[in-house]
């Protein structure tokens, strides 16, 4: 019998901050987030305001155990960079689902909110899960972002092939929770935990 992975703390130690922005696939991360806790990975979720429109903080919250980022400017801290604070401890930043407008920016180093701002100032391991409309995906300006960003180094996560939210079925669909969950795990487990290194 194959034992269960989830709860098994094979990610203990290993920091995790999950970049939410704004599609309806926002609902799949809820998933990946509890399954990263239940595996031991401290989570930490950053959201985008459309990301909002589609979960709430709170559930982020209380599946992380911990505060939602939602700004540059939130920090009770004096002079807090959040973005520098939160990356220097992150071994990996999952941005899901990845938008065209996010995956945009990252290709060109547009740091103007607080996903990508957070995605320019981190060195750790990067995995993006892209999810958008099959026609956009298709588009040559994100097929060559995306060509961008895997030159760069970042790992991508599908998309799939599947039932879309406008109602078609075509490439674009985000990967399943256990899918995205699974590639971050052998990610992570290749290489020791910041933590472990100080």
């Amino acid at each position: 019998m194959t034992p269960d992975p989830l709860g098994s703390c094979d990610l203990e130690d290993y920091e995790v901050l999950v970049a939410v922005s704004g599609g309806i696939a926002a609902y799949k991360v809820c998933e990946v987030v509890s399954n990263l806790v239940q595996r031991g990975a401290g989570v930490t979720v950053a959201m985008t305001p459309a990301a909002r429109k589609f979960v709430g903080r709170t559930t982020f919250e209380a599946l992380s155990g911990r505060r939602v980022l939602t700004s540059l400017w939130a920090s009770d801290e004096v002079a807090d960079s959040v973005h520098i604070r939160v990356t220097a401890a992150t071994d990996l930043l999952l941005i899901a689902p990845a938008t065209a407008n996010t995956i945009g920016k990252l290709a060109c180093g547009i740091a103007d909110d607080l996903v990508s701002t957070l995605a320019i100032s981190t060195d750790s391991l990067v995995a993006v899960a892209p999810a958008m409309n099959e026609r956009m995906w298709n588009h040559p300006a994100v097929q060559r972002n995306v060509a961008l960003l895997r030159e760069r180094g970042c790992t991508l996560v599908g998309p799939g092939r599947g039932w879309l939210a406008c109602r078609t079925v075509g490439e674009g669909r985000m990967s399943d929770a256990a899918e995205i969950v699974t590639a971050v795990a052998a990610m992570l487990v290749a290489k020791p935990a910041k933590a472990a290194r100080r």
